[in-house]
């Protein structure tokens, strides 16, 4: 007994990181930050339709892929099996990463049974949004990157995988299945010759087909690539942990855009809450000790879907306004604007039970500088009734008028504070009740984009009895 427990003893702590609204919380900074006491970073979910931003010394660098861990030399950072992969976007970013100076290829492993994105997906993906706009429905708002379509793929047991590249005679067979039913559904359904795919998916079409023949030579050539990167993620991260190493799990989207969880249907393809990380870096559920959930002092949405808090975020002089412009709020992949609104505590709430969350890290608190009065959302009316923790269907989310609290703006600036007493009473105020409606400790508070612009109250990496 006592060897076992010795041995349990030395085995490493694991962190989740997860954003709590519709994305783009500021998961990237937490994560690159969190990488110091990490030994792996792992992405276990998504595909190159998320984004996060780093700022290093006032240098931007901006990830889609290859998680934020990256920027840390020496840390290995794993790709896992929960993650649709685009190879060609792959290459591009550790391409772009070389050129700035930062050592990839040697510490990024990703998984063989990662699904594959293949320019038909892309393909498919705009053509339905496409098709929408041509009938008068309402677009879901996909990126048009291929994520929905590769995640069907999967469901349905026909993807072409990571593994498949380093068989070129199973690849083209099954490849050669996949096209023959694409090119069906692009001409019989979708009339995608009529549709203006981009120049970046020219190469692959002739008249809304795609070409078999280009792209299996770019995907062989890809393959040699590739081969060196390859692994079996979930082994090498079992190992990690019983050698006593640390493991940082970093979310993409959030988690009201969790296919189960979320804004349905105007969701991504995945599952993005916490428990996600076990089935998506194949690691027991048991490895995952610590969850942080990332949330804005306010709140953002990119694309379609109700938004209770939404302002007006267009009109000079108003805090809508105020919000998208001092928090420069466009989109890393897309670079679409970002709709803004005030806190949602009741959002929240959804957002701790689904994931179990252990504290939040509170970002863009720096944001909110300068207006004379905030806006607190702690819950809502529907048909008639008060409720206090958002709902789950979209029909309903969107009849939702929210309830308000008013608390006072500060004029002093918070950029780059680190040490918790050193930050407005007023803001402190506003952070204490944002713990009182949401039930969840505020253990981080990041100040800026910066790396080092960070107060810490509790560090997820320590251990239970030694932080409190």
């Amino acid at each position: 007994m006592s060897n076992n427990l010795a041995g349990q003893a030395a085995k490493g702590r694991n962190v989740v990181v997860v954003g709590t609204q519709w994305g783009d919380e500021g998961k990237g900074k937490l994560v690159d930050w969190l990488t110091e006491s990490a030994n792996g970073v792992v992405r276990f979910q998504g595909g190159h339709n998320a984004g996060h931003t780093l700022v290093i010394n006032g240098v931007k660098t901006a990830l889609h892929l290859i998680p934020s861990g990256i920027m840390r030399p020496g840390v290995k950072c794993y790709i896992g099996n929960g993650v649709v992969l685009s190879v060609t976007k792959l290459l591009e970013e550790i391409a772009g990463l070389e050129k700035a100076g930062v050592e990839v290829r040697s510490r990024l492993r990703v998984s063989e049974a990662c699904p594959l994105i293949l320019p038909f997906h892309a393909v498919l993906d705009i053509a339905r949004e496409a098709a929408k706009t041509r009938a008068g429905a309402e677009k879901i708002g996909t990126t048009g990157r291929g994520i929905g379509p590769a995640y069907e793929d999967k469901i349905a047991r026909r993807a072409l995988r990571v593994q498949d590249l380093k068989h070129p005679e199973r690849f083209a067979a099954k490849l050669r299945e996949l096209i023959e039913l694409y090119n069906h559904i692009l001409s019989s359904w979708l009339h995608a010759a009529e549709v203006d795919f981009g120049d970046a998916l020219k190469p692959y079409l002739v008249n809304g087909q795609v070409q078999y023949d280009a792209v299996y030579a770019e995907a062989m050539q890809q393959a040699e690539v590739m081969k060196p990167m390859i692994a079996d993620v979930s082994r090498e991260l079992n190992e990690v942990h019983k050698q006593g190493g640390n493991l940082l799990f970093e979310g993409a989207q959030g988690t009201l855009l969790d296919v189960d969880h979320g804004t349905y249907p105007f969701v991504t393809s995945s599952n993005c809450v916490a428990g996600n990380a076990a089935a998506g870096a194949g690691v027991g559920p048991g490895m995952l000790h610590y969850v942080l959930g990332i949330t804005k002092a306010y709140c953002t949405r990119v694309g379609g879907g109700p938004f209770p808090t939404e302002l007006d975020w267009e009109t000079e002089g108003t805090p809508g306004w105020h919000m998208a412009t001092v928090g420069a709020e466009k989109g890393v992949t897309t670079g679409r604007n970002r709709r803004c609104g005030w806190f949602d505590a009741a959002l929240l709430k959804r957002s701790a039970q689904v994931n179990g969350l252990s504290g939040l890290c509170i970002t863009k608190l720096d944001v909110l500088d300068g207006l004379t009065e905030l806006q607190l959302c702690v819950g809502y009316e529907l048909d008639g009734e008060q409720i206090d923790i958002l709902p789950l269907g979209a029909d309903d989310i969107a009849r939702c008028k929210p309830v308000y609290e008013t608390l006072p703006g500060w004029s002093d600036t918070t950029v780059g504070v680190t040490e918790y007493d050193k930050l407005p009473e007023q803001a402190r105020k506003y952070l204490q009740r944002i713990e009182e409606t949401t039930g969840v400790p505020v253990h981080v508070i990041s100040t800026s984009p910066d790396r080092d612009h960070t107060i810490m109250m509790r560090h997820p990496f320590a251990a239970p009895e030694s932080c409190c």
